[in-house]
């Protein structure tokens, strides 16, 4: 079925007159002519009938009609939608990230990259989990770009691309009746001494710090595995544990008491992680490159964390 003529089909309808349909189209009328008999040919039915010096759309046309019309509307609106996203300055982004980048940088970045007049057209859904679940979805294209800890998982690394983006501080967490909280800093041994609050070992947080303590040969003493970082807290403030939290500015400081490690392996990177051999929209290859140069001059070239 020839796109083209459908579209003279559609046109002829609307005016059951042949001569002003052609001269609407810009053809001639035997080609419009050819065009109505090549689809009525394939279709088996007549489509228009004459009515004296005029022609009318039969039953079958009034049908055919809808169909096309509904036909030419939906194969409209994608190529519109492809267009889009291949328009740098619209378009939407679906982005993933782990709880903490809640707290302040996904808000921040968002927020000053909506700042520039040619990103007002671009929205964002999101998306909060853990680093593995995140880039799942990631692979089944339900998200765009995550934001999260480095995947270790092989047959996730193997799937994405993964950029380091910042590096974010990690803090000591003890009661404030604990023994530790009458120091200024504390080390990884030091916490180990007693029972822990961590992250679920599965989560990627979790993984890193199994990480940071096999690397400084410490078998910590785990009293409870939670997944979010309020939940530790909670944990920690009723005496279940000390525990290791990523530094952010809502931790409120009357909960628990929050103390600087003096080992300098305990900083935890984030990265911008996106789907390898995959198609990424120019609208979020713009974000990415943002998110990066963002994060590029306002920590890591100052080498600060977030």
């Amino acid at each position: 079925m020839n796109l083209r003529h459908l579209e003279f089909f559609v046109e002829l309808a609307h005016t059951e007159h042949m001569a002003r349909a052609a001269e609407s189209l810009g053809i001639s009328q035997p080609s419009l002519s050819y065009a109505i008999n090549s689809i009525e040919d394939e279709l088996g039915v007549p489509l228009f009938e004459k009515e004296g010096r005029n022609i009318k759309l039969t039953n079958y046309g009034r049908i055919y009609l809808k169909h096309v019309e509904a036909s030419l509307d939906a194969l409209k609106k994608g190529n519109e939608y492809v267009a889009e996203l291949h328009d740098i300055n619209q378009g939407h982004i679906h982005l993933g990230f782990t709880y903490t980048m809640g707290q302040d940088l996904v808000p921040e970045l968002v927020s000053t990259f909506k700042n520039d007049p040619t990103a007002k057209k671009i929205t964002f859904s999101y998306s909060q989990d853990i680093t593995d679940k995140l880039i799942e979805e990631l692979l089944e294209e339900k998200l765009d770009l995550v934001f999260a800890s480095k995947a270790t998982t092989p047959a996730l690394v193997a799937q994405v691309n993964q950029f380091h983006l910042v590096n974010q501080e990690l803090l000591a967490a003890v009661p404030f009746n604990h023994p530790l909280a009458k120091k200024d800093e504390v080390t990884l041994s030091e916490l180990a001494k007693y029972p822990m609050v961590l992250y679920q070992r599965n989560s990627g947080l979790g993984i890193f710090l199994k990480k940071i303590f096999d690397q400084a040969n410490i078998k910590p003493k785990v009293a409870v595995e939670v997944q979010e970082d309020h939940s530790v807290l909670g944990f920690v403030r009723y005496n279940f544990g000390v525990a290791i939290v990523p530094h952010m500015s809502q931790l409120s400081s009357g909960i628990v008491k929050l103390l600087p490690i003096k080992d300098k392996a305990v900083v935890h990177p984030i990265y911008a992680i996106t789907k390898a051999n995959h198609f990424l929209p120019p609208v979020v290859q713009r974000f990415q490159s943002y998110a990066e140069k963002y994060c590029r001059n306002s920590f890591n070239e100052k080498n600060t964390t977030i």
